[in-house]
């Protein structure tokens, strides 16, 4: 293992932390030279156990908390990360492969939801009916009770203050599974939240099996909402789970998000914005801007300026601060780009950019841009999680709409036009949960990021992403 990894994996449980020793572990790999770098203990079946009732317990300590109070705790908490957002950022790229840069934005961007969230505390209010004189009937929203998060490995930290600072926020306990992938940087959110002050039992952390984790948390009588953030098949598969105890749940599945390119829109500059979006995190990112869609006057110029672009891409080592493409998360990855660009191939696509593997060590895919991708290629249907841009071009309004709502998804879709009326028109045609028009920026904690069909349901982030931690109460009083 690297001494210069200086994490200290251990799982937090009733406001302790307990370390690897008599516990089954998983090894924790740089995903930038395939190395092991540490191992992380996989919680057990008294581990979760231990949790429940620690968050059972914490929960009616949190709830009769003032908002004041909680909100205090989390707003420091918020100064302790980015405090430590060097030290939390460098752990990140070290066990998840992206660029620093990237990295710190995230931790930075994690700060900022638990002040939101804080301050979301103390301005969520209830309602009073007009009723007759010496009557009265009010509406207010409760804690909804024990919360588990379950959160992935493509923004492991920022994932999991998303559920963790609404939650916390509105008066809830919470155990957390973030991924086995990155268990340092996570472990050292859940310090912040301690060193803060947060009481014992309201946040547990746990790594573990993710099908035993889940099924053991859902299962219980104790648990009473599920938040999940990761691909279709398991959300479904939680969904189920869930129903068994009528679990409320959120679910932020996967997308495969269409990207609408006109021939009125600034094509350089354009250009410019979707390039560096669609490789960042080497595209392991749930609105990734995926399928490109552009008009039939454009669509040559367009292949020609984002194949120059990605050709130029420099990629590497997460932690070389001239990297603006790191590996693929993990060993699984780059087999399976590799099979749906092939499969493209074959079936008839062009390939203008990239296309293959990187490299002798480490997880590492070219970018890649494809073009004249037909529909009946496996990556048209399939999200695929990875550096992979692919293109076709359309003819008018309705061909591009047609194209855009064409899967079962609808998580994030994007267009470019300077044309200002079909800007509203897009917004109202296109079936997505969010729409950017000339614009990436579509996900903030103020903003509520879910999507629609099987990208999910419910939100999170902003105001609505606080309520899904409440359960509602009416009160009538004569």
């Amino acid at each position: 293992m690297s001494a210069s990894y200086d994490a200290d994996l251990a799982l937090f449980v009733d406001g302790a932390w307990r370390a690897g020793e008599g516990r089954e572990t998983r090894p924790v790999v740089n995903p930038a030279t395939g190395d092991a770098i540490a191992e992380v203990p996989l919680a057990s079946t008294a581990d979760l156990d231990a949790a429940l009732a620690a968050a059972e317990r914490g929960f009616k300590i949190w709830r009769a908390t003032d908002a004041g109070a909680r909100a205090a705790i989390l707003h420091k908490a918020a100064d302790l990360i980015r405090a430590r957002a060097d030290a939390i950022s460098t752990l990140m790229t070290r066990e998840q492969g992206k660029p620093i840069a990237e990295a710190r934005g995230e931790v930075i961007s994690s700060a900022q939801m638990f002040d939101w969230f804080a301050e979301e505390a103390l301005r969520h209010y209830g309602r009073v009916l007009v009723r007759p004189t010496g009557q009265r009937s009010i509406v207010i929203q409760q804690p909804v009770g024990v919360v588990a998060a379950l959160s992935p490995w493509n923004f492991p930290v920022y994932l999991m203050a998303k559920k963790l600072a609404p939650a916390l926020a509105a008066g809830c306990a919470v155990i957390c599974k973030p991924p086995e992938e990155t268990p340092g940087c996570t472990s050292a959110i859940m310090r912040c939240l301690e060193d803060a002050g947060l009481p014992k039992g309201v946040a547990q952390l746990v790594f573990g099996v993710p099908d035993t984790v889940s099924r053991h948390l859902i299962a219980s009588p104790i648990t009473a909402k599920v938040s999940f953030t990761g691909s279709v098949p398991v959300g479904q598969h939680l969904l189920r789970l869930a129903a068994d105890g009528v679990k409320r749940a959120t679910m932020e599945l996967g997308g495969h998000a269409p990207v609408l390119i006109f021939a009125d829109c600034d094509l350089e500059k354009t250009l410019d914005m979707v390039v560096p979006q669609k490789f960042r995190n080497a595209g392991q990112v749930c609105v990734s801007p995926t399928r490109f869609y552009v008009e039939e006057a454009i669509y040559e110029d367009f292949l020609a300026g984002f194949a120059a672009r990605t050709a130029q891409v420099p990629v590497g080592d997460g932690l070389d601060p001239a990297t603006r493409m790191g590996p693929l998360a993990n060993g699984r990855r780059p087999g399976a780009i590799e099979r749906l660009v092939d499969d493209a191939k074959a079936k008839g696509a062009r390939t203008m950019a990239g296309g293959e593997r990187m490299g002798n060590q480490g997880f590492f895919f070219q970018p890649t841009l494809l073009a004249d991708v037909p529909n009946e290629a496996d990556i048209m249907s399939n999200e695929p999680f990875g550096p992979v841009a692919v293109s076709r071009s359309f003819r008018d309004f309705d061909d591009a709409i047609e194209k855009a709502n064409r899967l079962p998804y609808g998580l994030a879709a994007f267009a470019f036009t300077e044309n200002g009326r079909r800007a509203n028109l897009l917004g109202d045609a296109i079936e997505a949960g969010m729409v950017g028009i000339n614009s990436f920026a579509i996900s903030g904690a103020d903003t509520p990021f879910g999507g629609v069909k099987l990208s999910g349901f419910g939100s999170e982030g902003g105001s609505e992403g606080f309520e899904s931690y409440t359960v509602t109460k009416a009160i009538h009083q004569a």
